[in-house]
């Protein structure tokens, strides 16, 4: 599929459901691909001021302010961005948001991580949202990509990426039988529950196939 068409479709997508998220944040990557980077900045923010815990659609945006030399409004986002990753545990977009802070010559807020999973009061907190939430009762699919979402995700959050999936596979018209497609979904899924390349590398010891 072509740059202009996968732009197209999440147009599309943003247009036809303003308050998805993740619609936005594919949209921010396409246009970013794309090298419209002044696009994708305002589109990764649209993601964040609909859902403040996505970590790293902070990042990318921050990236793309700096290609467009915003500096100013790029040190701005990453601050904020950077205190978002720490409060969920997000350490990936943390540690690359502290480095374009450095770069830019600014400083590096100091904050409290907060880490996914069980919490001391018995509660259970979700990696993506950095909120309280259900845990799984077992992982939603076998390996240890499965087993990493039971451990960091909340029920909710999981439930809300097959609402997010149904979307994608309708409006991407995807057919799951063809391992291409099978691909997409995928990728639009660690990308919805914040697990990047390098991460997902970590959890499975396997290089990601497919890319949003």
């Amino acid at each position: 599929m072509d740059i202009e068409t996968r732009i197209a479709q999440f147009e599309k997508m943003a247009h036809d459901d303003p308050s998805n998220d993740m619609a936005h944040f594919s949209l921010g990557g396409a246009y970013q691909q794309a090298g419209r980077f002044a696009e994708a900045a305002e589109s990764y923010l649209k993601c964040v001021e609909l859902n403040p815990g996505m970590s790293k659609a902070y990042q990318l945006a921050g990236a793309a302010l700096i290609a467009t030399d915003q500096p100013e409004r790029a040190g701005e986002v990453l601050t904020e961005g950077y205190a978002a990753a720490a409060g969920r545990g997000d350490l990936m977009p943390k540690r690359a948001m502290g480095d374009m802070l450095e770069q830019l010559g600014l400083p590096v807020p100091e904050v409290e991580e907060q880490q996914a999973g069980p919490a001391p009061d018995g509660s259970f907190i979700c990696r993506r949202t950095g909120q309280p939430g259900t845990p799984m009762e077992s992982p939603p699919f076998r390996g240890p990509f499965g087993q990493w979402i039971k451990d960091n995700i909340a029920q909710e959050t999981f439930a809300a990426w097959i609402r997010q999936g149904t979307k994608v596979i309708n409006e991407l018209r995807l057919d799951l039988s063809q391992d291409a497609d099978s691909d997409t979904y995928d990728a639009h899924m660690r990308e919805f529950l914040g697990v990047d390349d390098e991460m997902y590398e970590q959890i499975t010891g396997e290089k990601p196939r497919g890319h949003v």
